[in-house]
């Protein structure tokens, strides 16, 4: 309310501050009433009046807490952190340590501390690369060292609901902070509030938390749903520990060089039963596609950077990544393009003179590095440009793509292409948004046209693979057939002029065989002759034989004789025999 009159009374002013009190408390109750239905469009309504509530009043704890009730039941995690960044300890940690830095935008810059898990490098080369983790206790002494130092009251439905939000938005380590500390401090104030109790509330109610996003409880009773939300904050604490030791296992077996158990860690997160938020998924798997590249498959690695920018577009990290590959198998034109979405990230950068996205968002690299980054983009652009004039985009390694060995065979090429086709597909491409809890609703659309975009490219960019290498190997079986054909018909012609040579001194030694062999037959039947002639002629047998016995006719025997061997005389030998 404008006031005209330069100077009032005592009565004048305490009816004004009266009549603006009133206007607030007629907000808030109203706005009580809507947040009650629990409807979206009820709420959306309340949230209306709660703006009228601190536009007229800014500090009005009671209209700050429903807001951020309200926007967190309505799932608008961005604008509870945008409320109430202020609250948030990393970002409390980089205004604490940012003494010396410019005003040139680079303050916005989160300057995080972190450690190397299992490395033995310099940290210091800004060239590297490498993975860090949050301080998490220096966070909860940074926090609880503001608390100390705060006079003023605040309510611990602040940690609480922002814990909630941080979450939700992959701010893991700021999260647990939060809920902690919210969780300690609603402790603390059921023990102060717990004096005028009966006995009875004791045992049948434990340690509470303000509210459900709706009423704020009374002070001389109990809530009447103490266990809501002490519930949902132990289960979201415990769910954040135990995906933050998943992320160290999978991030310290990268720094040991074991990228297989690395690449298991990761995917036991990102396919989890139970969703994790979207800007910590997107980290997880630009973690994992650095894994697949150490471990040599390429098309996986491709698929997790498409992953990455299809959650987060604005993700530099992510960009050089892929780019990267790209340029590793020779796609010169892919990586082009990806250089030039950079380049334009990098221009929107110092056009803004800020990081792209709210305060609070994480970044892997700082303001003051854009520079310097940009142009050496621009060098390598240039570089690329002149490799594709001169014609080096026809050399692309489709080996490497698919993960196989040159002059491997058709089997291995078909088994690899299949299982490819089946794990990159574009229509198994947008499988992975169903485990993930988006930021915002509204993004959803967007984060699947992007999806389903990359993925159609990485597919065409495997079914030309594909199609290189078969035709390779088919050049490469017709090469050898033709060689095998060459080799035959040179044999067929050695062995030709070999052959009257040959085909002579075979029938020499035919004819040779068959003389002796006939030779051999006919002294064989001669021998045989012989053998009965000996057994039936009597000038061979034993002349003794015929003394004393009866004589007859021998004249007569050898004529016979005769005429049964017509071919041979046989001799007779006539001697004296008596009777």
């Amino acid at each position: 309310m404008a006031i005209t009159t330069p100077c009032l009374n005592a009565s004048e002013k305490k009816h004004w501050w009266l009549t603006n009190r009133k206007i607030v408390e007629k907000y808030i109750k109203d706005a009580r009433t809507l947040i009650a239905t629990q409807e979206r469009n009820e709420i959306v309504s309340a949230l209306t009046l709660l703006d009228a509530a601190l536009a007229i009043s800014p500090s009005s704890d009671q209209a700050l807490e429903l807001k951020a009730r309200s926007l967190l039941y309505l799932r608008r995690f961005k604008d509870v952190a945008n409320m109430l960044q202020d609250y948030i300890p990393s970002l409390k940690m980089a205004n604490d340590d940012s003494g010396s830095v410019s005003s040139d935008g680079s303050s916005q810059q989160l300057s995080r501390e972190g450690v190397m898990l299992l490395s033995s490098s310099d940290s210091s080369d800004p060239d590297q690369s490498f993975f860090k983790c949050f301080s998490v206790s220096d966070l909860k002494k940074r926090v609880m060292a503001g608390l100390c130092k705060s006079s003023d009251n605040e309510g611990y439905w602040r940690y609480l609901v922002l814990g909630k939000a941080c979450c939700h938005l992959g701010l893991m380590e700021d999260a647990l902070v939060l809920l902690q500390t919210g969780k300690r401090l609603a402790s603390a104030a059921f023990r102060r509030e717990s004096v005028c109790w009966s006995d009875d509330s004791f045992s049948l109610w434990s340690t509470p938390f303000s509210g459900d996003a709706i009423s704020k409880p009374i002070a001389t009773t109990p809530p009447r749903s103490p266990l809501s939300e002490s519930e949902t904050v132990n289960q979201l604490i415990a769910h954040i520990k135990f995906l933050l030791r998943r992320r160290a296992a999978a991030i310290a077996a990268m720094d040991a060089g074991l990228h297989t158990e690395a690449i298991r860690h990761f995917s036991k997160i990102v396919d989890g039963r139970r969703g994790a938020p979207q800007g910590f998924l997107a980290e997880c798997y630009m973690h994992r596609g650095t894994a697949f590249r150490s471990a040599g498959r390429i098309a996986d690695s491709i698929a997790d950077c498409n992953r990455t920018l299809s959650l987060d577009p604005t993700c530099i990290q992510a960009l050089e990544a892929r780019a990267s590959i790209l340029e590793t198998i020779r796609s010169y034109q892919d990586c082009l393009h990806d250089l030039e979405h950079l380049k334009l990230l990098y221009n929107t950068i110092l056009r803004d003179r800020k990081l792209a996205g709210p305060l609070w968002k994480r970044h892997n690299v700082r303001y003051n590095e854009i520079p310097g980054k940009l142009c050496t983009l621009t060098a390598k652009i240039q570089q690329l440009k002149q490799k594709m004039a001169s014609g080096e985009t026809r050399n692309v390694d489709y080996y490497a793509l698919i993960g196989l060995r040159r002059g491997c065979g058709r089997p291995e090429l078909q088994r690899a292409h299949l299982l490819l086709c089946l794990k990159h597909k574009p229509e198994k491409a947008t499988c992975f948004i169903d485990r993930c809890e988006l930021a915002d609703e509204r993004d959803l659309e967007s984060v699947k046209d992007r999806t389903r975009m990359a993925s159609m490219l990485l597919y065409r960019l495997l079914q030309k693979g594909y199609s290189s290498v078969m035709n390779s190997i088919v050049e490469d079986e017709t090469a050898e057939k033709e060689k095998q054909r060459k080799m035959a018909f040179q044999l067929q012609q050695t062995s030709s002029n070999a052959n009257p040579n040959v085909n002579a001194n075979v029938n020499v030694n035919v004819n040779a065989n068959v003389h002796s062999v006939e030779v051999l037959q006919q002294k064989s039947r001669d021998e045989k002759m012989e053998d009965k002639f000996a057994m039936s002629s009597p000038s061979i047998a034993n002349p003794t034989v015929f003394q004393g016995v009866f004589c007859r006719d021998l004249t007569v025997v050898g004529n016979l004789l005769s005429q049964r061997f017509s071919s041979r005389s046989i001799p007779v030998k006539y001697e004296a025999l008596s009777c």
